[in-house]
């Protein structure tokens, strides 16, 4: 059998063909069961070229899983992130929601981020660099003016934290922020 280079991790009943399904869960299609508040994870280091991650920090204590991620990635490998965006009303909704994430989050794990030099010190570990940042809004009918507010928001990064920085996020409320980290 061959190796997959790509790990889902807490995939719950997302399997993907393409990847490693880790989950605390036995359900049909997981390939490791295994509960990600124990660490480390039960693989070598630099196994994999990417690890999917979504909607799975939002529950754990993310910082020593994405030192995991990084000892799991081969050089270069990407770690692909989508959580909870600290204005979407998931937050509140599931019980099991333990952290609340902005723009800015990830960029205290990246070595070519201002916060990351200026207050790296609070991790032992840092990626090379956050490759994209988006954030995500519910598009219906109900929500009509969101597919003309994603795009505006997401053009620069300037505008994503001015977003942020001012009442338009609370008037125009994020579901999720997917992120996309290098090793």
């Amino acid at each position: 059998m061959e190796m997959k280079d790509k790990l889902n991790l807490g995939c719950g009943t997302d399997i993907r063909p393409d990847y490693v399904n880790l989950d605390v869960s036995a359900l049909e299609g997981v390939d490791v069961v295994h509960d990600l508040n124990q660490l480390p994870l039960p693989f070598e280091d630099g196994s994999f070229s990417e690890v999917l991650c979504l909607d799975v920090l939002e529950h754990v204590d993310y910082p020593p899983l994405l030192k995991e991620c990084l000892r799991i990635l081969k050089p270069g490998g990407k770690v692909v992130l989508e959580v909870p965006h600290f204005t979407s009303n998931n937050n509140f909704v599931d019980p099991t929601h333990r952290n609340r994430f902005s723009v800015k989050t990830f960029n205290f794990f990246c070595r070519e981020t201002w916060e990351n030099q200026h207050r790296g010190y609070y991790f032992d570990f840092a990626f090379k660099r956050v490759v994209s940042k988006r954030l995500v809004f519910i598009k219906t009918l109900f929500f009509f003016w969101n597919w003309l507010v994603e795009p505006a928001v997401n053009s620069s990064p300037l505008f994503q934290q001015y977003y942020e920085a001012t009442g338009l996020a609370y008037l125009f409320p994020a579901q999720n922020l997917r992120v996309e980290l290098e090793k």
